[in-house]
């Protein structure tokens, strides 16, 4: 793990069926919760800085790439790319656009999000012009993977990858993870973020509820298309 990275729990064993994992107790933190929230944020930033070969790459001796609860796993491409935008497209959205129930207009404003996405739209950080660099992520951070322990946060069921900086943020603000925005005052403090970031927060989640709309049915489908219309407005499509 990254020096000063986030705690994640320890594998203890594993075999063709089953995997085996150091026990957690959940309580609260010694020093408190918005205390630990605030560490959890700059740990997490730091697992982020450590980076990764590309965007797609995955850990050390892994080849294929799972997403989503562990009794139906959905198998997405292993892609690798040096841009967030044909990584986002060809390896996460397109491949779960074409499980969804989206239909009509809501599945030809998802093209065209994708499309302006895959030519590079958001491959840089605003005004600067600076590129994307792939974050060191876990993946799947919504607020169930986020276990409160004595010591602090440690975290569980990653699905690491390379990845934009704030795919883990807006995982963790999709369903309104416990003390989200000391976590992310935290975060900013160890690794400020570009002005207006938060308006990038939908195309983020863009994915995961996709994955909710495939997985769980019509719920989903109101925060999908939220997700999508914000998201085609910071595209311009």
């Amino acid at each position: 793990s990254a020096d000063g990275g986030v705690d994640v729990v320890e594998v203890l064993d594993q075999d063709a069926t089953s995997v085996t994992l150091e026990r957690l107790d959940e309580a609260r933190p010694s020093d408190g919760v918005d205390a630990a929230a605030a560490r959890f944020g700059a740990a997490l930033a730091a697992t982020h800085a450590a980076g990764a070969p590309a965007f797609g790459a995955l850990p050390p001796g892994a080849s294929t790439y799972f997403f989503g609860p562990l009794d139906q796993p959905l198998t997405l491409p292993h892609l690798e790319s040096a841009t967030f935008g044909a990584f986002y497209t060809q390896a996460r959205l397109r491949p779960v656009l074409e499980r969804t129930r989206l239909a009509g207009r809501d599945a030809d404003l998802a093209q065209r999000v994708c499309g302006a996405v895959e030519s590079g739209a958001v491959d840089t950080w605003g005004a600067s012009g600076d590129p994307i660099q792939p974050a060191r992520v876990h993946g799947d951070l919504w607020s169930g993977n986020v276990m409160w322990s004595p010591n602090g946060v440690v975290l569980i069921d990653p699905a690491a990858c390379g990845h934009h900086p704030l795919a883990d943020l807006a995982m963790l603000m999709m369903f309104g993870a416990p003390h989200v925005e000391e976590i992310v005052a935290g975060y900013e403090a160890a690794r400020p973020l570009r002005s207006g970031w938060r308006q990038e927060i939908p195309l983020h989640q863009l994915f995961g509820y996709l994955v909710h709309l495939d997985l769980f049915g019509g719920a989903y489908l109101s925060p999908t298309t939220d997700a999508l219309r914000a998201s085609a407005e910071l595209c311009g499509v």
